[in-house]
């Protein structure tokens, strides 16, 4: 089994997409501001996912994970000030932060998940 395989990956992926296509509706000022670091926060997530998968022992791989996680949190606080700012409507805002919200709980399973297994070794 790979990263690809891990529904937390897959639903990261889809959630930069979605974030790249509605960003592009920000104002253009905020292209350097916010939007840049909504994209740089959600990137981070599915990447340091499959970079700690690809590492040889356990305790990377949720050092890993846990950057996801805070990346994960930084883009949670991000949508809600975009939310703020009225760059979101309501609706737009409550999906992507129920997204958010469900990848952290993800990736603090799959986290606990691996604690799990490698005590067990």
């Amino acid at each position: 089994m790979t990263h690809k395989d891990l529904n937390v990956w897959k639903d990261s992926i889809k959630l930069v997409v979605d974030l790249y296509r509605i960003t592009r509706k920000f104002p253009k000022d905020e292209i350097i501001g916010i939007t840049n670091q909504i994209k740089r926060a959600a990137v981070s997530i599915p990447a340091n996912i499959s970079e700690g998968s690809g590492r040889d022992h356990s305790k990377e791989y949720v050092r890993f994970l846990g950057i996801s996680r805070g990346s994960a949190s930084e883009l949670e606080t991000l949508i809600q000030i975009s939310y703020e700012l009225e760059f979101l409507n309501e609706t737009e805002y409550y999906n992507f932060s129920e997204r958010v919200t469900k990848i952290i709980v993800q990736l603090s399973r799959l986290m606990q998940s691996i604690r799990n297994k490698s005590a067990k070794v």
